[in-house]
């Protein structure tokens, strides 16, 4: 597929037919996807293929905690999980609130489960001392991330990047024999879409460019 028409058309697949992904299929991806960029060079990232039904049911137990405050704060109005503005929802009422299946059936029902990690000791988080929530050592994992997304797009499957069960990221790190050291960065369903989208719905670059400074005149072509 020519290049633009991929990037147009990778969306976040959470619906799978029963289609397996082999692991020569899989392998191709990884293959291309290695290719990303990262601070210094350090490729710290880790691929953790989960294909063991019993482990996916684990993973999917860890993502219905968050999935759930995710879905009690939308339904408040809040702009879930973001560390700015404090949740208008109490812990009652999250705990009282279903667990949205589709947000833990993907990991079920893919073809397999990537769970992607970066060794926190190889990356440039030059954030670290600032006060607010550290995202600059995510720059040295997330462009391997999209990767993924983008040569399974080309070989014809799809997947999402899901980040809810992160939240029981020590569990996780028991789970699966993760060291300390080591941060979970995504967990991945990747399968064969249901659907294939073609039209994606996002903003105009107008809407979030603009010239020289915060509030500056917008982007435009001419």
């Amino acid at each position: 597929m020519e290049l633009y028409d991929v990037m147009r058309t990778t969306f976040a697949a959470r619906e799978f037919t029963d289609e397996p992904l082999s692991d020569a299929t899989l392998f191709t991806i990884l293959d291309r996807a290695r290719f990303a960029p990262s601070g210094g060079n350090r490729q710290g990232w880790r691929v953790i293929v989960v294909r063991e039904r019993t482990t996916r049911e684990a993973l999917a137990a860890l993502t219905a905690p968050a999935a759930k405050r995710y879905a009690a704060q939308v339904a408040a109005g809040d702009n879930p999980w973001n560390t700015i503005d404090p949740p208008s929802v109490d812990a009652a009422t999250i705990e009282k609130t279903p667990t949205p299946v589709r947000l833990t059936e993907p990991v079920l029902k893919a073809a397999v489960v990537l769970v992607v990690c970066v060794d926190l000791k190889v990356v440039a988080s030059t954030d670290q001392d600032l006060e607010r929530v550290g995202v600059i050592s995510g720059a040295s994992v997330y462009p391997f991330v999209w990767n993924i997304l983008l040569a399974a797009r080309h070989e014809g499957f799809a997947g999402t990047i899901t980040t809810l069960a992160v939240a029981e990221e020590p569990k996780l790190q028991a789970l699966l024999g993760i060291p300390r050291h080591v941060a979970v960065a995504a967990v991945m369903p990747l399968g064969r879409p249901v659907k294939q989208l073609t039209k994606l719905k996002r903003k105009p670059v107008a809407d979030f460019a603009v010239r020289d400074r915060w509030g500056g005149a917008p982007l435009t072509a001419r």
